[in-house]
């Protein structure tokens, strides 16, 4: 996971500057897919509910 955290940030996050936490989440995101298409493998995005009825 660290290997991975690390070439997304210097191949597709590097130099770019962010908005907000939206933005930069919106790039993880893009970083991720494009590096999964680079990689000839299959991404797959996971979402937890964040609905908590504590």
């Amino acid at each position: 996971m660290e290997l991975e955290w690390q070439h997304l940030k210097k191949d597709e996050l590097a130099a770019k500057t962010f908005e907000d936490e939206l933005d930069l989440a919106y790039a993880v995101i893009d970083g991720i897919q494009t590096r999964g298409e680079k990689g000839n493998y299959s991404i797959q995005r996971v979402r937890f509910n964040s609905n908590s009825s504590a």
